[in-house]
């Protein structure tokens, strides 16, 4: 699957359960590892554990398996690892903890915050 499917697919199973500042950041000039970064918040563990759950199942419909997922069990910050594109799905205080837009922030920023 290309990139720019993959990250529509990201982006409608994360709007299906109301994620919340939906962000996009492109961080090809900064890492050799990832291409693309998407971060979203939910609202509580039992929310980020939902949408990590719901983003899997989708890609598995999809065709698409991650190549890893992350903190799923504990619902704070869940990482699921598709390669080209890393998606972080954080509780709103790991999120402002951890800054990830402020560590990334000098690289672009490829779609304006979506607030569902």
């Amino acid at each position: 699957m290309q990139v720019e499917q993959l990250k529509h697919l990201v982006q409608n199973a994360l709007e299906d359960l109301k994620a919340k500042d939906v962000l996009e950041l492109d961080v090809r000039e900064a890492s050799s590892v990832t291409d693309f970064m998407v971060l979203a918040t939910g609202t509580s563990s039992r929310q980020v554990s939902a949408l990590a759950t719901n983003l899997v199942s989708s890609l598995k419909e999809a065709g698409v398996t991650p190549l890893g997922v992350e903190g799923l069990d504990a619902g704070e910050w869940v990482l699921v690892d598709l390669g080209d594109l890393l998606v972080h799905i954080m509780q709103a205080q790991t999120r402002e903890f951890y800054d990830l837009e402020k560590l990334w922030g000098d690289f672009s920023l490829v779609e304006d915050q979506v607030d569902s």
